[in-house]
């Protein structure tokens, strides 16, 4: 009875070491986000294939911010325009003002 208690014991033991040491991993593997390259928008969303991005391809973050990249509001968003634009604010922690 002592022999399967003291087995039990360090089995759970070693699945708790190797939970923690898989997260630990894992977190240390993320990279921080970064801005995509305006290259990198237009394999993933032009979907009219004309090195520009229009306000039906485009999703997220540059969806929501389209009219203020837009600058000559011709309705595409051209390089110029992308790497001109305005930096998207940071969504604050919960919280904080």
């Amino acid at each position: 009875m002592k022999t399967t208690n003291v087995k039990m014991g360090l089995l759970a033991v070693v699945f708790s070491l190797g939970f923690a040491t898989i997260s630990t991993a894992q977190s240390r593997d993320r990279k921080p986000k970064t801005q995509p390259t305006y290259s990198e928008l237009l394999e993933e969303m032009d979907s009219g294939m004309d090195g520009k991005l229009s306000a039906a391809e485009v999703k997220g973050p540059l969806k929501e911010m389209f009219g203020d990249i837009d600058t000559n509001e011709d309705g595409y968003i051209t390089q110029e325009e992308f790497e001109n634009a305005p930096k998207p604010k940071g969504r604050k922690p919960e919280g904080r003002n």
